[in-house]
């Protein structure tokens, strides 16, 4: 099983009323959460880890859950409100607005954390949760727990307006993807994270801080996975883009479900690593990515669909 670990919220998306006013829908949604999802409906066995309320928004996440196929036994429930988040689309690029104090997902705790992980393969870790406490550092215990076992893919999706302590925030991603098999950003993240410079340089630089393999995504450019001695590049698929919600946690599901597909969803078959495998799974992100740029919000494919 692939174990998500990180935010499950209600994205409230834009729309209009029978009448012609902006309005806000409720979705489930949350990178992480997104990414569960998409695992689920690629036919990976899935689970989530994160804080769930007891609302009527948290009953909701948990039913789609459970509708998708994601065991979300190992979540840590409470009466705290669910974590909102509120969309605004421009040319199709989503911008967000979080209401997340005291909420059930940002109050995680260590204490909180599984007492086993027992069937678990891989972790993915990523999104808002790695930002704020004190559930970032929750997650941080969790992937730092025993990192020599299983297999570990990382994407902090970088939000900066949602960052408070740019310095703790960095330092506590060091620590991270220094134990990290996979690391996945967008340009934009690693020139956040390293600076300006040449891509390949800045992905250089980051692979000798600890991650086996950096996949590197470009929007309409694509996608580059960088390894120590090589790289490969993947083109995007070239689609009538509706929104772009749900497309980054959509590839990185569809990346992991490559590499478990080919049988190598474990440290030593990133370590390893075999081109024709990670073109594969690269082009699985791709092609699932691009389904879900065609639907309005975070709605992944199923493989079937792909």
């Amino acid at each position: 099983m692939i174990l998500c670990c990180g935010e499950a919220l209600i994205d409230m998306l834009p729309r209009k009323t029978e009448g012609g006013e902006a309005a806000f829908a409720p979705y489930p949604g949350g990178a992480v959460f997104n990414t569960a999802i998409a695992l689920a409906r690629l036919g990976q066995p899935t689970g989530m880890f994160t804080g769930l309320a007891n609302d009527l928004f948290g009953d909701r996440l948990a039913a789609v859950l459970t509708a998708n196929g994601v065991a979300h036994d190992m979540a840590a429930r409470s009466d705290r409100p669910t974590t909102l988040a509120f969309v605004t689309l421009t040319d199709g690029q989503a911008s967000y607005a979080f209401y997340d104090e005291n909420t059930a997902g940002r109050m995680l705790a260590a204490a909180d954390l599984p007492t086993s992980l027992d069937g678990v393969e891989a972790l993915f870790f990523g999104g808002i949760s790695l930002a704020v406490e004190p559930c970032a550092a929750a997650y941080e215990a969790l992937c730092l727990q025993d990192p020599a076992r299983r297999l570990i893919m990382i994407d902090p999706n970088i939000r900066p307006g949602f960052i408070t302590d740019p310095d703790r925030y960095r330092a506590r991603l060091a620590r991270m993807l220094a134990v990290a098999d996979v690391v996945k950003l967008s340009d934009e993240d690693l020139h956040w994270l390293e600076g300006d410079g040449a891509i390949p340089d800045l992905a250089t630089k980051l692979l000798d801080e600890g991650p086996k393999l950096l996949l590197i995504t470009q929007g309409a450019k694509g996608v580059t996975a960088y390894w120590p001695g090589g790289s490969l590049t993947v083109p995007a698929q070239m689609v009538e883009v509706v929104d772009t919600v749900g497309a980054g946690d959509t590839f990185n599901a569809g990346f992991l479900a490559g590499l478990a597909e080919a049988g190598q969803l474990t440290k030593s078959g990133v370590a390893d690593v075999d081109p024709a495998v990670i073109t594969a799974a690269l082009e699985l992100g791709v092609a699932a990515a691009a389904v879900t740029v065609t639907r309005a919000g975070a709605n992944p494919p199923r493989r079937d669909q792909i």
